[in-house]
């Protein structure tokens, strides 16, 4: 039997304050902008006819990496320029979680040396995508503690700025990384990779490159079966979602385009996917709101839904 997921890619230009999509109507409180484009009719499974998007938070660099902590009711996004991990609630609004976070070297170093993508590993702790400092890194939510490296290299040399990062249910953390975190970026001295890949760290500490062959591989997403790994490619050139198979080791396949952005009417021809999330349910965090740190511009494009295999 064929499953099907729906796939939440977001746009990645200038910007940006955060939003979230609301599935009732919003509060009075939230200024709402934008518009949601539907490329496919079972996404009114996910998100009511009547969704808007609600800017909660303002005033902010360039947002990345959403995540809700259920057991602390709050959303947690990372802002890399300022190195900041902001948290959000429904309640508080608003505050600092974290500071100093993703470069721990001199300034100025970059336009993001920051933090960018962060997640939950299922077991209390928050991953993050450290920039500046080039590494992933897991902090413990439960406790009072610092962060832990968990990789920074591989094969000896310095990996580039991983960006985003997805666990699967086996344990394995794949990631991605691009030159963004780099001061000149692609064209950076201090750069050592001779790719921009994605990687797999599994449970037991080793490190695999599983794709050397993609431009610009940003935000990663695991299928609710883990057995596909969808990787966006914010590549101007080539702005498609990929979707690779995952095999019982956990190594990955061949690719297949799972979805082209040039097909789609974009505001800017170098706006890119960025960030994605994958759902079998309606809603993530509270209820009735999905998180998104979509960049806007001029509130036309604000969010790209679509569905397949």
């Amino acid at each position: 039997m064929m499953r099907f997921a729906t796939v939440l890619p977001l746009l990645a230009s200038l910007g940006c304050p955060l939003f979230a999509w609301s599935q009732t109507q919003p509060p009075t409180r939230f200024t709402t902008v934008g518009h949601i484009q539907r490329l496919a009719p079972d996404v009114d499974q996910v998100l009511a006819a009547d969704a808007s998007i609600e800017i909660v938070a303002s005033g902010l660099s360039h947002t990345e990496g959403p995540v809700w902590v259920p057991d602390s009711s709050m959303l947690l996004f990372s802002d890399a320029p300022t190195r900041t991990i902001y948290r959000w609630s429904p309640a508080k609004g608003l505050s600092k979680f974290l500071e100093s976070t993703g470069y721990s070297g001199r300034m100025p170093y970059g336009k993001e040396p920051g933090t960018n993508g962060i997640t939950l590993d299922g077991r209390g702790n928050l991953l993050l995508c450290d920039h500046g400092d080039r590494l992933l890194a897991v902090l413990p939510l439960d406790q009072q503690s610092g962060k832990r490296t968990l990789t920074d290299a591989f094969e000896g040399k310095r990996y580039n700025s991983p960006n985003d990062a997805v666990v699967h249910a086996s344990g394995s953390i794949y990631f991605t990384d691009p030159p963004y975190g780099l001061p000149q970026q692609l064209q950076s001295p201090l750069r050592e990779m001779p790719v921009n890949g994605v990687y797999r760290l599994a449970p037991g500490g080793k490190v695999s490159r599983e794709v050397a062959d993609q431009s610009l591989p940003n935000g990663v997403a695991l299928a609710p079966d883990g057995r596909t790994l969808y990787v966006a490619l914010s590549d101007s050139l080539r702005p498609v979602i990929l979707a690779y198979e995952v095999r019982s080791n956990g190594k990955l396949g061949k690719s297949r385009v799972f979805f082209d952005m040039s097909k789609v009417s974009r505001s800017r021809p170098k706006e890119v996917p960025d960030g994605s999330r994958l759902t079998k349910q309606a809603t993530y965090g509270p209820p009735g709101t999905v998180a998104s740190s979509s960049f806007l511009q001029q509130a036309s494009i604000s969010a790209l839904l679509i569905q397949g295999k």
